[in-house]
């Protein structure tokens, strides 16, 4: 809208300096003056009836904008494979993943999967080369605003986190990866964000979260980790962010997270038990503003503002019907007196159940569904959940039904993209 409105502002002023070429300064500046001497009495008649001086007309209108997230899988086997797939534009997995974020046009936008730099290069490229590329129709979207968030994946943590006596595997990184960096996060805006008041909890440890669910061995009763390592353990396997988004006079706060699966465990279920935890992480950040135990990785304590609006946004990897997750904290997450579910649907996802047999004992919404794991089924498990303060205009998963000429795009990944549009005050 506002890009339209500036071209067509140009258009006007470029015509009418071509309706006058020759025009000396006397005439240029009798005719600009009975333009303006005219148009101020048609202005007075019409408004007079509805104003006056004494009542100013307000011009503040509530801003809408839509937020998404969406898990693009957009990962390598190394560091800088990615970005060596994306530097000339032609990667066709990322050709199809920038056509749907052109059809559905989130203003803000939160990507798991990517992988990180301190410098962001690959957020960028992806940004500049596709999300700003018009192609087949589509028109091009740009995101001068981008944070890319550091991550715990592929970081080595000098411990055997999963007790096979070998170390400096993927499994015994902070967080699940070959490579760090990889699986992790960024966020693409229309809007300035705060980059000086970004929150980060990448640091926080598990154990300093009140009753952590730490892995047992379900015969033993024995802590899966001993307690020189759960106590170096970090809860989150990417990272957890508070990132301040400045939409006119209005602050959003985007909290994002990207939990590890619940699965690819043993009987001590700590995968299960993390993704529990971290998703836990965002009920105790909204629900005590004082808490010292919350503390970023700046030393700085306590959760969110009684008072502040946000979004929570990723791929939560939880379904709270369906799969072997934990579903109590996702649950507690959805029914929270400050937290809105939108609950975004599509009519492909409920179209593509019947045809997948592993959904059969599935007893959730198969049009809330926003990933198909294959042999797995489908599951709910990406979230974009308004606060109670953002009135919630509308929602969706772009998951096109069979027949929609769009449907192709959906391979770039096994997870769907996510949106809700909301009204900030």
């Amino acid at each position: 809208m506002d890009q339209v409105q500036e071209k067509n502002g140009y258009t006007a002023a470029t015509n009418f300096d071509r309706q006058f070429p020759r025009c000396n300064p006397l005439m240029f500046t009798t005719l600009v003056h009975r333009f303006l001497c005219g148009s101020l009495l048609v202005l007075l008649a019409v408004s007079a009836p509805h104003c006056s001086a004494a009542e100013p007309v307000s011009t503040t209108m509530p801003a809408k904008i839509r937020v998404a997230t969406f898990n693009v899988s957009l990962y390598g086997t190394k560091p800088g494979e990615v970005y060596e797939r994306l530097i000339d534009g032609r990667d066709p997995q990322a050709i199809r993943l920038a056509a749907i974020v052109q059809t559905v046009r989130p203003d803000v936008l939160l990507v798991n999967e990517i992988d990180y730099e301190p410098t962001a290069a690959t957020a960028r490229l992806l940004a500049e080369e596709y999300f700003a590329i018009a192609k087949s129709g589509r028109s091009s979207i740009e995101y001068p605003y981008i944070y890319a968030a550091p991550s715990n994946t592929g970081i080595d943590s000098g411990l055997d986190l999963n007790g096979n006596a070998t170390h400096g595997e993927a499994t015994d990184a902070w967080g699940y990866g070959v490579y760090p960096g990889q699986y992790s996060m960024a966020i693409f805006s229309r809007f300035p964000i705060d980059q000086k008041n970004i929150r980060s909890f990448q640091h926080f440890l598990w154990s300093e979260l009140p009753a952590a669910k730490r892995p047992c061995d379900p015969e033993t009763q024995k802590p899966y980790y001993e307690d020189r390592v759960w106590s170096k353990l970090r809860l989150s396997s990417k990272n957890h962010l508070d990132v301040p988004i400045q939409i006119g006079d209005a602050t959003i706060h985007l909290l994002a997270s990207h939990p590890t699966p619940p699965v690819f465990d043993g009987a001590e279920d700590r995968n299960g038990c993390r993704n529990h935890d971290e998703i836990r992480f965002w009920l105790d950040y909204i629900d005590n503003p004082d808490a010292v135990y919350l503390r970023d990785d700046h030393g700085n304590t306590g959760g969110l503002a009684t008072d502040a609006a946000f979004v929570i946004v990723g791929d939560l990897n939880a379904d709270p019907a369906d799969g072997d997750g934990r579903q109590d904290a996702i649950c507690r997450l959805l029914d929270h007196v400050r937290v809105q579910d939108p609950q975004p649907r599509s009519t492909g996802a409920a179209e593509q159940t019947a045809k997948n047999n592993a959904n059969a004992k599935h007893v959730g919404d198969p049009a809330l569904d926003t990933a198909d794991f294959g042999s797995s089924g489908h599951f709910r498990v990406d979230y974009v959940l308004p606060s109670s303060q953002l009135n919630v205009i509308n929602a969706g998963v772009f998951w096109p039904r069979r027949q929609d000429p769009q449907r192709e795009l959906i391979s770039a990944s096994d997870h769907r993209l996510v949106w809700v549009e909301v009204e900030v005050p």
